[in-house]
């Protein structure tokens, strides 16, 4: 069977009733499918396969895919995420001299087309510096301690910016440090 399809994800809003979505991609076992329910406040819960756990899934091995029946409603608060992830092991052994099935290395390939897309998934959220871009490093130098709690934002010839999100009693507190280039802040 082929992957016909780039897609690896698919998102839906709870509604206090359904219990069944659909996926539209391929799973090959049951471990390669994540289930993440993201609350109203953003905090994200991995949900746990089985029926007497968090979900069950259908179609497993169909290219057009299948369903996934949640165990409970998702509230009308909450995001549902649908979400290949393929373990990233490679289990087939194919013995020298040995007969093999056009099926099992075709397996194999599609295996890893799935992993290569979930990559490609993960690489498209991420910060990137552009190809054009002469930066010859993209090190941090400070130490975790320095780093916690902070996502360096942006830079211009003159300044940096550096954006520190921090949780303290019920708030959240956004604090923006301008640093000059010699070091000296503002």
């Amino acid at each position: 069977m082929t992957i016909s399809t780039t897609i690896i994800k698919n998102s839906y809003n709870g509604d206090n009733s359904q219990v069944v979505f659909p996926y539209s991609f391929k799973v090959a076992q049951a471990v390669d499918m994540q289930v993440i329910v993201r609350s109203a406040t953003g905090v994200e819960t991995v949900k746990v396969f089985g029926s007497d756990q968090d979900y069950t899934i259908s179609g497993l091995n169909s290219a057009t895919g299948g369903n996934v029946t949640m165990n409970v409603a998702p509230a009308a608060t909450e995001t549902i995420l649908l979400r290949r992830a393929t373990v990233q092991t490679q289990p087939v052994d194919l013995v020298e001299n040995d007969p093999f099935s056009a099926e099992t290395v075709e397996s194999a390939f599609d295996r890893s087309i799935a992993i290569v897309q979930e990559l490609q998934e993960e690489v498209n959220r991420s910060m990137k510096i552009s190809r054009t871009n002469t930066m010859t490093s993209t090190e941090f130098t400070n130490s975790a301690t320095d780093r916690a709690s902070k996502v360096l934002a942006a830079a211009t010839q003159t300044f940096i910016f550096v954006l520190q999100l921090i949780r303290q009693a019920g708030l959240c507190l956004l604090v923006v440090t301008l640093i000059l280039q010699n070091g000296v802040c503002l």
